[in-house]
């Protein structure tokens, strides 16, 4: 039942995973507990076996690694009011009053400009197609053509703001993360902490027993035998630290040498 708990690494993560087992692999020599690397298994079957029991091992830092993805979607995908309200906080920075009445008017000036062109050219027209036609027509018709203009003026008058906008925010916005770029600081930290889990507590242990176990075959694909117990004691049981399995074999009370020692047997021969 504890392999309900291993998760699944998400593709973006599986480098980092190969990341931290390769460095694992590569200070190797710096750590006693490895010093059997080259002797019964080399390096490059270790990472065979490291990466055929991913899910294993990643069970040991399953809840750093939920924290980690959990904080990076967060970051990555921030909530419709919060993204509004950062907005709203960014316009309302540089000029609140001014700013605000500058984009009603931006938007609205084209908007009735040019009702007012469509209305009097429409009024206009048809007042010139009477038979006669009354005198005020071409007022009606140079008022249209004037609201037209207007029109085409604030249209593009909104563009350049548009545009402008767009270049400012630019500047200031934060871009999006790519793979291999620097994280914010939250995220960052949770990446930290899932990879020092997974190192302390998954890919070491892993190593240690499968350098200890005669019976690992990297080739199989099989994880060792004392390793596919590990998400059972969280790492932190003494089979991490203990030489070995068979110690619990060795305990029966009664084969002390006191039982045996010349103390019990001396006495009762004197007599004779």
């Amino acid at each position: 039942m504890h392999m309900k708990s291993a998760p699944h690494l998400l593709t973006e993560d599986r480098a980092e995973y190969e990341r931290v087992l390769d460095d694992a692999l590569r200070t190797a020599h710096d750590r006693p507990d490895l010093a059997g690397i080259g002797q019964r298994l080399n390096t490059e079957q270790l990472r065979t076996m490291a990466l055929n029991a991913t899910a294993l091992i990643s069970a040991a830092a399953a809840a750093e690694y939920d924290h980690f993805v959990k904080v990076r979607e967060e970051s990555r995908n921030p909530t419709g009011v919060a993204a509004i309200g950062s907005v709203l906080a960014s316009s309302g920075d540089e000029n609140d009053t001014g700013a605000g009445v500058g984009v009603i008017v931006t938007v609205l000036a084209p908007v009735l400009a040019g009702t007012a062109a469509v209305i009097f050219l429409l009024v206009g027209y048809i007042l010139k197609a009477l038979d006669p036609a009354p005198a005020f027509a071409d007022s009606l018709l140079a008022a249209g053509w004037f609201f037209g203009a207007v029109t085409a003026a604030g249209i593009l008058a909104a563009a350049i703001g548009l545009l402008v906008t767009a270049l400012r925010n630019s500047s200031t916005a934060v871009p999006a993360q790519e793979p291999g770029g620097e994280l914010p600081d939250e995220v960052s930290r949770a990446r930290e902490a899932w990879r020092h889990a997974l190192l302390e507590r998954g890919i070491l242990p892993f190593l240690r027993n499968a350098l200890a176990d005669p019976s690992a075959d990297p080739l199989s694909g099989v994880p060792p035998r004392h390793v596919g117990r590990i998400p059972k004691v969280g790492y932190s049981g003494p089979d991490f630290s203990s030489p070995g399995e068979g110690g619990a074999g060795s305990r029966p009370a009664f084969t002390s040498p006191d039982f045996t020692s010349p103390d019990f047997g001396g006495p009762e021969h004197q007599p004779d």
